[in-house]
C-alpha cells in the first residue's frame, strides 16, 4: 500500500524552507523539530508528521501560523510512494 511521504527528490529544497519557518525558534528546539518533522515524513509519512506538529502547536511549542504553514509545506513536498 502506498502512503503519502516526503518527495525524496525535493529534499534539500524541503529542509531549507523548513528551516526558514523555524528561524524564529530557539536553536535547541529549532534543531529538534526539524529533525523529528523530517524523519517522520520522509520515513513513516506525512500523517504522522502532521499530527507531530500539531501536538507541537498544542504544547505550545509553535504558534498557529507557524504550524500551518509547516503542514503546507508537508503536503507541497509530498508523493505517494
Amino acid at each position: 500500500m502506498k502512503r503519502r511521504k516526503l518527495n525524496m527528490r525535493k529534499d534539500y529544497e524541503f529542509r531549507y524552507l523548513l528551516g526558514q519557518i523555524l528561524k524564529d525558534l530557539p536553536e535547541g528546539v529549532q534543531g529538534s523539530l526539524k529533525g523529528t518533522i523530517y524523519a517522520k515524513a520522509a520515513n513513516i509519512g506525512i500523517r504522522e508528521a502532521k499530527e507531530f506538529v500539531l501536538r507541537k502547536k498544542e504544547e505550545g511549542v509553535i504558534d498557529e501560523t507557524t504550524a500551518r504553514r509547516i503542514i503546507d509545506l508537508l503536503y507541497k513536498y509530498s508523493v505517494y510512494r
